[in-house]
């Protein structure tokens, strides 16, 4: 693994999650300002906005068949992003809850559902549950009782979800049904006692990557549960991780400055490393209606 190097200078996120690499290109949010981003050429330049929301951006999905448009979470529900028109929403299940929520991470599957969770602004226990977008439009609630769901991330042939419980330190590891995306019973994967595990991914040999905001460090755990890897980072928040490039061997991770005090210079940026694992291709929603 080659050294971690800072991307989008002079570029700081406030809260940089929901990273993806997708047609060649990297992409992430930061969540608070609702903007969808991207590097721009060698990564030395501001990063680039794609999309702007006046609501919370937690994370999008490429729409196949629909160049440059995006299935998100954003604000309280689900929505499609299209260059030149306003949001599409879709569902908005956590309007009327009864404490503010927001959509917080997501990816699609590889059988194009879209999966995100929501959360309480002000984390209210078990407040949080994680949706999943069908390939025609229906959005189902199919977790409850989360504080703070983060991922969710899948293994290659999506018969494998991984959603960690940020607040409580946890991973969990679902079996999913292909044809129905439904979920079998949750089984803990990973603890964490040191920081948070937040945002995922997984490479192709099965093994889970796994930001752990507070810690300062990306973990890698093997499919038995074991620790294989950690890299440690010079920020106290990483927030976000995913694995790409023309190989797909660089290792990109998002890192936030939000509630932090005295925030350091490398606080808020996106980082990139090699390593020896290559991702898998991300997933595209794919709609059933034209």
């Amino acid at each position: 693994m080659t050294d971690l190097t800072p991307l989008g200078a002079p570029d700081r996120l406030e809260l940089g999650e929901g990273i993806r690499w997708v047609d060649g290109r990297l992409v992430c949010v930061d969540i608070l300002t609702g903007r969808l981003l991207t590097p721009d050429g060698d990564g030395t330049a501001p990063l680039r906005t794609l999309a702007r929301l006046d609501v919370p951006l937690g994370a999008v999905a490429p729409v196949a068949g629909r160049a440059g448009t995006w299935i998100a979470a954003a604000g309280t529900g689900i929505c499609l992003l299209t260059p030149g028109k306003a949001p599409e929403w879709s569902a908005d299940p956590e309007r009327d809850a009864p404490t503010a929520m927001r959509m917080n991470d997501g990816c699609a599957d590889p059988h194009g559902r879209f999966w995100a969770g929501s959360m309480a602004y002000d984390g209210t226990p078990d407040a949080g549950s994680l949706y999943r977008t069908d390939p025609d439009g229906t959005v189902t609630r199919v977790l409850d009782g989360i504080t703070v769901p983060n991922g969710p991330a899948f293994d290659s042939d999506g018969t494998t979800l991984y959603l960690a419980d940020s607040a409580r330190g946890l991973v969990r590891r679902y079996s999913v049904d292909p044809r129905d995306g439904a979920l079998g019973e949750g089984e803990e994967f990973a603890r964490v006692t040191e920081g948070s595990p937040d945002g995922m991914t997984v490479d192709a040999e099965g093994a889970l990557w796994t930001a752990v905001w507070g810690a300062g460090e990306v973990r890698r755990y093997l499919p038995d549960g074991s620790l294989a890897t950690v890299l440690r980072l010079p920020v106290s928040r990483p927030a976000g991780v995913c694995l790409g490039g023309d190989d797909g061997r660089t290792l990109h991770v998002t890192t936030a400055r939000v509630g932090l005090a005295a925030p350091g210079p490398l606080d808020g940026a996106v980082f990139r490393a090699r390593v020896e694992v290559p991702g898998v291709p991300t997933a595209a929603y794919r709609p059933t209606t034209a």
